[in-house]
């Protein structure tokens, strides 16, 4: 049974299926997700971290955000969408071993079909234990949550833009990095993330739907997996998200610790919220593997205010969001958890 904390809160969103909604099924049966035992927000104390690195530059993935802006709106099906495709899938070829575009197609709700392009690099990609970082690079067609003008495109900076461009940022510190671990990481761009409504079920998320049904390798899988979405805006929070602590626990723990560590508390926040179903869902859904989001969400303030509106564009992005997410990161991916070890 849903309890009427959450009824109230899906009231209030009107379902919340705009790329990321509730998933109450987690809690209406099964067990509860696990919970963070912590809410220290100045946990500066080096525990995890054995060194401290900084070779991402936040600049960098700020003018990567600006570069997918330039393109134009990254609707799929438009010649903006396909010109920007090329370019993710080239600079990603630049800095990784290997590249692989996945090109297919499909249909969206009202059964227009679109073109896909997921888009994957790999390091060491030999390695039986890997890590997959992953954003979706798409654009919203129409800022619904815009009460001046629903009908136009969405820029995307944030919602897209910013988890593509800071992924962009840790290949190149990858590709230069002297002491490249020895597990294998890939990085995937999904597209046609954020063309679904709520009253169509599974009309979101159509690129990771794709992927996790048929990766882009046979048997592929990866150790752990993180999604980021939304993760370029000022003074934006990273809570526990319900899905990711139901089968990520181990991942969503050491990521946030080592956040902390770094003197990024008040962005990385351990204190849980609801589910939504975002790219990660489907990943474990299909394929088993367990991915987590990090995501400017809570239940009690929802989205930020730009969230599917026209105001999301480079005003949004705060460098100091995108360093605390990027480094956190960078420090992962050099001081792994012992599922990758």
């Amino acid at each position: 049974m849903i309890s009427n904390k959450l009824n109230s809160i899906l009231n209030k969103t009107n379902g919340l299926f705009v790329g990321l909604v509730f998933s109450v099924a987690i809690y209406s049966c099964g067990d509860s997700p696990k919970t963070p035992t912590s809410t220290d927000k100045t946990n500066n104390k080096l525990k995890v971290i054995k060194e401290p690195r900084n070779d991402f530059n936040a600049d960098s993935a700020y003018q990567n955000i600006e570069k997918q802006l330039l393109f134009g709106y990254r609707i799929p099906g438009t010649i903006e969408h396909k010109k920007c495709s090329e370019w993710l899938f080239k600079s990603l070829s630049s800095s990784c071993d290997t590249a692989y575009l996945q090109s297919t197609s499909t249909e969206t709700f009202d059964g227009a079909k679109i073109p896909i392009y997921n888009i994957i690099g790999s390091f060491n990609p030999k390695a039986k234990k890997r890590l997959l970082l992953a954003s979706h690079w798409d654009s919203r067609p129409y800022a619904d949550e815009d009460a001046n003008d629903p009908n136009k495109p969405v820029p995307g900076a944030n919602d897209g833009g910013s988890g593509t461009g800071i992924l962009l940022e840790l290949a190149r510190v990858l590709k230069n990095a002297e002491d490249k671990p020895e597990f294998g990481v890939d990085i995937l761009f999904f597209d046609a993330e954020d063309l679904g409504k709520s009253q169509y079920p599974n009309s979101f998320c159509l690129g990771s739907q794709i992927w996790a049904k048929s990766p882009h390798l046979p048997n592929y899988n990866a150790n752990e997996a993180i999604l980021l979405d939304m993760v370029g805006g000022a003074n934006a929070e990273f809570y526990w998200e319900g899905n990711s602590s139901q089968w990520g626990y181990n991942t969503l723990a050491h990521v946030w610790t080592i956040g902390q560590e770094l003197g990024h508390g008040n962005y990385f926040i351990t204190k849980s919220t609801s589910p939504v179903i975002d790219d990660h869902f489907y990943v474990q859904k299909f394929s088993g593997i367990p991915m987590i989001d990090i995501i400017d969400y809570n239940s009690q303030d929802g989205f930020a205010d730009h969230w599917h509106t026209v105001n999301d564009n480079i005003q949004t992005i705060d460098k100091n969001t995108l360093h605390a997410v990027g480094s956190t990161l960078e420090h992962f991916i050099f001081n792994p958890s012992t599922i990758l070890k």
